[in-house]
């Protein structure tokens, strides 16, 4: 008592201490998250940074914009990921161009745009809302009206929805302006570099002839398989002669890591499938009795199919119940059964079946008075007026309303959530008898509605559906996660993990070149955190446990190495070279035995031990060859093809499948008349898309830093 009299005597004192430790803690949890690059830059082109809320406000700006023309509230993880690389891919190359047009003068002026709106011909503004309802076409008098009615808009005085969809509209229109001028600077700088790059005469008439002029050839062959890889040696000092030579291959521009990891993936036990199972046959019993309320029913059996009181199509049901539909009597229960599709137990009911129009043609009066009864009066003397006689369309058109027809199929309402008055609707429509003429009676108006029409007979069905996922309880992921912290907490180094995951039950992943720029590891959902971890790591450290998926998967990470910028060091290309060395050292045997064995014609070639034969034919300069014997393409084929006369035998030649030898035995010409100018158009064409190599160099040279995995 006396303690607590003490603080209570020092309250504000302790008031400002308290605050400043809340104070250091929060600020030191800040310095943590920042530590790694002292300021919140997720990335850097050109020495110029992005800071991470900048990149959060180009993400939100985009994410609006696609929401916005895909009509939807929300998107999936994967699509978040798509659109962040997206900006981030965006904002780069815009940096790039942006950067060189400054120095050339490059720019797109306010009347050069308005001239691209004006003209209405851009696929930017193809997509927009501003399309003429007649042509579909892009309309700049509509958007100009948008524009004229928002800067004149009172939002408070609006509603809230109104408001919200013109605001989603202007900024969404903001964005389409925003990148017209990007799109264009692009334009223009490209059509700079690719008009760079001009055709002649001469390159005209060789790629003219070396796509008509065509070879078919005779091949004998040596594969290098006929030649045991055990036979063949290489060196240490040939691996690194060959590395020092082929070095510049070698080069990567971003730093990667070298990870082994563990996936577990949590599963339902032996234990909880049978109190599934256990579950399941109660359901099965009760389904097999007589029931009124099914809807309620398979509501609480917490199936992943609800049941409607309707007639379905067999496309609105699951597909592994369709497939044992026409098995099962009407009234019977089949199940319980495993579906192995979507992990599921699955039981269903074939309550009835019947063939019924599938589209249906109505029209209807819409009846509502200031009270309950009031309407019911009116309701009750339309419907009286139409049974006597009275014209519907008349009769409708005096309640203010065209009393037109209109059709409805089951794809219209089939797999949405029915209840209530819907099902009242859809149920009086979809049963209603031709021409006759309901009263219906709904909870807040009356619907007089006559069925006008019916076609596209189908067969239907009732059926009650419980699919239950077969899932982990509670218990199952909590032992999964003690045993799997306990072997982390045991194996904390990764010389550890890699000796033990074996005997412990568990499977050992490998991960070479992880890039920071991806967005997990695994191909496992939510493992952004554990991707952080190994950016941050030491080489032969071991993570955490990180829980991830949809709550179902376990990760740990081990940092095997990393791989720095620059070139990629031998160890991690010595199998590649090794590869080349022993397919180089086969073809130099391969070739002596040719020459020891002295042949010199094309008979005795194919004479030769473990020799192969083939016949190439239409063979052009235009396009490597495929060979069949070797079951390999051959650019070397058609290089000899284009220079090599007709019956005349080639040396010995080092492919890609073998040492081979060549004779040509056919010359043709394709039936085709040179066009200088579709020739040099066509070499102008191939041009410009070689252009876009120079944006790649661009890229190497402006030092892009891509840090996102740090914050997002």
């Amino acid at each position: 008592m006396a303690t607590l009299q003490k603080i209570r005597s020092k309250g504000p004192l302790v008031v400002i201490v308290v605050g400043l430790a809340l104070f250091a803690f929060i600020a030191g949890d800040a310095w943590q998250v920042m530590r790694p690059h002292q300021s919140q830059d997720i990335g850097e082109v050109n020495g110029e940074s992005l800071s991470a809320q900048d990149y959060q406000s180009l993400v939100e700006e985009y994410t609006e914009v696609v929401k916005f023309t895909r009509n939807v509230n929300s998107l999936s993880e994967e699509e978040v990921n798509r659109l962040q690389d997206e900006v981030w891919q965006s904002y780069v190359e815009n940096k790039l161009i942006e950067n060189e047009a400054k120095k050339i003068g490059l720019q797109v002026s306010d009347a050069e745009l308005q001239a691209i709106i004006n003209a209405g011909v851009h696929p930017l503004l193809q997509n927009t809302p501003f399309r003429n309802p007649q042509t579909g076409m892009f309309d700049k008098d509509m958007l100009n009206k948008f524009l004229v009615d928002y800067s004149k808009m009172n939002m408070a005085q609006m509603p809230a929805e109104y408001a919200e969809y013109y605001q989603k509209t202007y900024n969404y229109w903001s964005f389409i302006e925003k990148t017209l001028v990007q799109t264009r600077l692009r334009e223009k700088y490209m059509s700079l570099i690719s008009n760079a790059l001009i055709s002649n005469p001469v390159e005209a008439q060789n790629s003219f002839d070396a796509r008509v002029n065509q070879t078919d050839l005779m091949l004998a062959a040596v594969p290098y398989t006929s030649v045991p890889d055990s036979t063949i040696t290489v060196s240490e000092e040939e691996l690194r002669a060959a590395y020092e030579e082929k070095k510049e291959q070698y080069k990567q521009y971003v730093e990667t890591r070298n990870i082994r990891f563990i996936d577990v993936q949590v599963t339902a036990s032996d234990e909880d499938k049978a109190a599934l199972r256990k579950e399941m046959d109660e359901y099965t019993a009760q389904l097999a009795g007589n029931m009124t309320d099914y809807t309620t029913f398979v509501r609480s059996t917490g199936s992943d199919v609800p049941y409607v009181d309707l007639y379905y199509t067999t496309r609105a049901l699951p597909s592994d119940v369709v497939a044992r539909l026409d098995s099962v009597s009407t009234g019977d229960v089949f199940g319980p059964y495993y579906n192995a599709a979507d992990n599921t137990l699955n039981i269903f009911k074939k309550l009835s079946e019947a063939s019924m129009a599938d589209s249906i043609e109505f029209r209807q009066i819409q009846v509502m008075a200031e009270t309950p009864d009031k309407t019911k009066t009116l309701a009750d003397s339309i419907y009286n007026a139409i049974k006597g006689g009275a014209d519907f369309a008349e009769v409708a058109q005096k309640y203010g309303q065209t009393g037109e027809s209109a059709w409805i199929s089951s794809v219209n309402y089939e797999g949405a959530q029915i209840d209530g008055d819907n099902l009242k609707y859809i149920t009086a429509i979809t049963t209603g008898n031709k021409n006759e003429l309901q009263n219906l009676a709904l909870a807040q108006a009356n619907v007089i509605l006559q069925v006008t029409d019916k076609k596209a007979v189908k067969d239907k069905y009732k059926v009650a559906v419980i699919k239950r996922p077969v899932e982990f309880s509670k218990e199952t992921y909590s032992k999964a996660y003690n045993d799997f912290s306990q072997f982390i907490a045991t194996n904390n180094t990764l010389e550890k993990m890699v000796a033990n995951a074996e005997d412990a039950g568990y499977r050992l992943l490998e991960r070479n070149d992880l890039s920071s720029a991806e967005h997990g590891i695994g191909s496992v959902k939510d493992t952004k955190e554990a991707l952080r971890w190994a950016f941050n790591a030491k080489p032969g450290e071991v993570s955490g446990l990180f829980e991830c998926g949809d709550n179902d998967h376990m990760l740990v990470v081990g940092l095997e190495s990393i791989v720095p910028e620059g070139y990629r060091p031998l160890s991690l290309v010595q199998y590649q070279l090794r590869f080349e060395l022993i397919r180089d050292k086969k073809a130099e045997k391969i070739m002596a035995d040719m020459k020891a064995a002295g042949a010199t014609t094309m008979e005795q070639y194919k004479g030769l031990t473990d020799a192969v034969s083939d016949s190439v034919k239409h063979v052009t300069f235009a396009a490597p060859a495929y060979v069949a014997a070797l079951r390999s393409s051959e650019p070397l084929v058609s290089a000899y093809a284009s220079v090599a006369e007709v019956n005349q035998l080639s040396q010995p030649i080092k492919g890609n499948g073998g040492v081979f030898v060549l004779q040509p035995y056919a010359e043709e010409k394709l039936d085709q008349e040179f066009n200088a100018e579709t020739e040099q158009n066509t070499q102008a064409s191939m041009h410009a898309r070689m252009a876009m190599q120079f944006i790649n160099d661009l890229y190497l040279k402006a030092g892009v830093k891509d840090m996102r995995y740090l914050f997002f």
